[in-house]
């Protein structure tokens, strides 16, 4: 993330992970899932653009961010879910992040319409499962993913569980 004009690595302790087997969809969220078509890789320049938006937040994702991460997809490691509306046909929720063996390290997600962020980790928890993921690391625990299953893993199980996952074979994404 830049900070003062430099990009720093942050690892916080603990680390946020949602287990694959432990994410809550609720019956409203899987309600939501039936409003959206979902694909992967479809839109990447556009997803990251979009969790980069500067009127958004605590906006972190510059342009020489997103130049490293299309460089990232390009070469095959970073990699985006799309949530595109039924209705319409926009673009309505993503989110993107980086896959090394079966670890997948949630970026950033955004959201136009209502659950379409939330739709789109359904569908990667989904991919990863599918695809030999074992771990999906959200960063933080924060209230919104915590209601999703996220959990706080300390440090060293943490950097356990990233061996192990990193250690697999290349995951395979796929639109489920």
């Amino acid at each position: 993330m830049p900070v003062d004009g430099e990009i720093r690595w942050f690892s916080p302790d603990p680390r946020g992970v949602i287990p694959l087997d432990g994410l809550r969809v609720s019956r409203s969220l899987r309600r939501s899932c039936r409003r959206y078509r979902v694909t992967v890789d479809h839109d990447f320049a556009t997803v990251i653009r979009a969790c980069g938006d500067p009127r958004r937040p605590h906006g972190w994702i510059d342009d020489p961010i997103v130049s490293a991460y299309e460089r990232l997809h390009a070469l095959g490691h970073a990699h985006s879910v799309e949530a595109w509306s039924l209705e319409d046909g926009a673009l309505a929720g993503g989110l993107y992040g980086v896959a090394v063996g079966g670890l997948f390290a949630g970026e950033s997600m955004f959201s136009h319409r209502r659950d379409a962020s939330k739709v789109a980790l359904v569908a990667l928890v989904t991919a990863l499962r599918n695809g030999g993921g074992v771990m999906l690391d959200v960063q933080w625990v924060t209230d919104h993913l915590a209601t999703l299953g996220a959990v706080a893993v300390p440090r060293a199980r943490y950097l356990e569980l990233v061996s192990d996952a990193v250690g697999r074979p290349q995951l395979r994404l796929a639109a489920p």
